[in-house]
């Protein structure tokens, strides 16, 4: 018998695994795994065992479109905080959103944000939402903040009522005919000439010619897919589309990214770009966007330049309907699911018109003050069905994190889904059934309370979408003149509609049947 000493056996194995590249690969794997799983400060917080492993849990879940109701099973499941990747913690805790989106921004954004920005002169330009730099995105909403405001706004509220009239009609020529409508395509229809009239004074033209302009509803929806996959995993971005040589080897984004072109053709059709790019000045300071940044561009170049006016304008098109769509969609089904919330609606909004409280189209003034119940059902369709259904994830500034009881380490990714807090007990009994009323009768603390969690729809602290009063005003315009005009039915209220989650929950099948009232 020969025996081997064991020096000699590890002398063996090394050499074994260092003249087989493959070992020495599975090996490293590994090793990696087994890090990943039990990573400082991570390894006892609960969650799927797989997904402390790898990110390919979470990219998998995401990829089947339904991450949002993944996220409420795992948190009845494992609690209020959960692990769902090697560095990534999904927490339902209420009492942590000024913590961690807070208006320091210690908590910064991740690489998921980045993916979704443009290139402009085939140079990457972060907008608002896309940047981690906290320095730069107050720099830059400084410079656009105030077109945003709700008094602003509201100078474009005639050319909104203008969008609001053509929806009208066009819905009529369905009525008429007793066809069914798909009412969720026209949703978004409405949502985008609106973001036309307040962004270039000009409507978009999907009301009028009724179809997906230049194919951009679906390419906004493929740009979407993509950010939420690769964003589950940001460093495979830098070898895709955000890889050096694709920008070298490929055409300006400007020339075939579907966002840039019809921004640039929305710009063009004003007259506002001289031959070699560059905005004219403006003597005369508009309504909408382009108009008040050319005029700002034309006193004080230093302030506003040509490139910040393609970013802000392109991120208006590629974010401004989207979201609105996603709620103007649910609040019209869930008051088809529930009829008399349907009638006591359309009675409300009735009993304004008996009086002479309305004005054609009604105007946001009158239905944010004349229909109480209206703003309820608003609250309540967002509030069970969110726009964003992912994490809104931040970074773990050094000092750590300290959340029911577990000490979550500096660099984790954390974040809280809307789709989880907004289904608390906070909200009362049964948070998954659709009820206005909770808005309307819940005490005075439990309403402070509900409000808090549910403002995180619009993210929060400095951070809070820019662009929500667009939505507010559209939202509360639409929806009573569109239930004072017509009585609107679901066309086959045997079937659900289809739910796919690409970071904005996207509806389809909300088809109608239209009554002229």
């Amino acid at each position: 018998m020969v025996v081997v000493a064991p020096s000699n056996l590890l002398l063996v194995g090394k050499k074994v695994i260092f003249n087989h590249p493959v070992l020495l690969v599975v090996g490293l794997l590994v090793l990696s795994l087994i890090y990943n799983r039990l990573r400082p400060g991570l390894r006892s917080i609960p969650g799927p065992p797989v997904a402390a492993y790898s990110k390919l849990w979470r990219l998998h879940d995401v990829w089947k479109g339904h991450a949002h109701m993944t996220a409420i099973n795992i948190h009845n499941k494992y609690g209020p905080v959960v692990r769902i990747g090697p560095n990534h913690v999904s927490i339902a805790d209420p009492s942590m959103i000024p913590i961690i989106y807070g208006t320091k921004e210690n908590f910064t954004k991740t690489g998921f944000y980045p993916i979704q920005s443009i290139s402009w002169k085939k140079r990457p330009e972060l907008n608002l939402f896309s940047t981690r730099d906290p320095e730069y995105h107050r720099i830059e909403k400084r410079k656009v903040g105030a077109a945003y405001s709700l008094p602003n706004l509201l100078q474009s509220e005639a050319a909104i009522d203008s969008c609001v009239e053509l929806f009208m009609d066009r819905l009529h020529e369905f009525a008429s005919k007793k066809e069914p409508v798909d009412l969720g395509a026209w949703l978004q229809y409405f949502a985008f000439d609106v973001v036309g009239e307040v962004t270039f004074a000009s409507k978009l033209g999907f009301l009028e010619q009724g179809k997906d302009v230049d194919g951009m509803m679906k390419a906004i929806e493929g740009m979407l897919t993509y950010a939420a996959l690769c964003g589950q995993v940001p460093e495979m971005h830098d070898v895709l589309l955000g890889n050096p040589l694709f920008t070298k080897l490929m055409p300006a984004m400007e020339t075939w990214n579907q966002v840039l072109v019809f921004t640039l053709k929305a710009i063009n059709g004003r007259a506002s770009i001289k031959r070699d790019g560059e905005l004219i000045n403006a003597d005369v300071e508009g309504r909408d966007m382009l108009s008040r940044w050319a005029y700002v561009k034309s006193n004080d170049p230093l302030k506003m330049n040509t490139r910040d006016i393609v970013v802000h304008l392109s991120t208006n098109v590629f974010a401004g309907s989207d979201t609105t769509a996603i709620t103007l969609r649910a609040i019209i089904y869930f008051l088809c699911r529930n009829p008399d919330c349907m009638n006591r609606l359309v009675a409300e909004i009735d009993e304004g018109d008996k009086q002479g409280k309305l004005s054609h189209p009604v105007s946001h003034k009158e239905a944010t003050s004349v229909f109480p119940y209206l703003g309820a059902v608003v609250k309540e369709a967002m509030r069970i069905h969110p726009s964003v259904g992912f994490l809104m994830e931040r970074h773990v500034p050094v000092e750590g994190l300290e959340v029911q009881g577990y000490r979550i380490p500096a660099g984790t990714i954390v974040g809280i889904n809307p789709w989880v807090t907004n289904r608390l007990p906070a909200f009362g009994s049964e948070p998954e059934s659709f009820n206005p009323d909770r808005w309307l009768t819940a005490s005075e603390d439990q309403l402070k309370e509900m409000d808090s969690i549910w403002e995180l729809n619009f993210g929060a602290g400095s951070r809070k979408c820019i662009g929500r009063n667009i939505s507010w005003i559209e939202i509360h315009k639409v929806i009573p003149e569109l239930l004072r005009q017509y009585r609107v039915e679901l066309t086959y209220p045997e079937k659900e509609w289809k739910i796919t989650n690409h970071w904005f929950v996207q509806q389809e099948g909300l088809i109608c049947n239209l009554t002229k009232r």
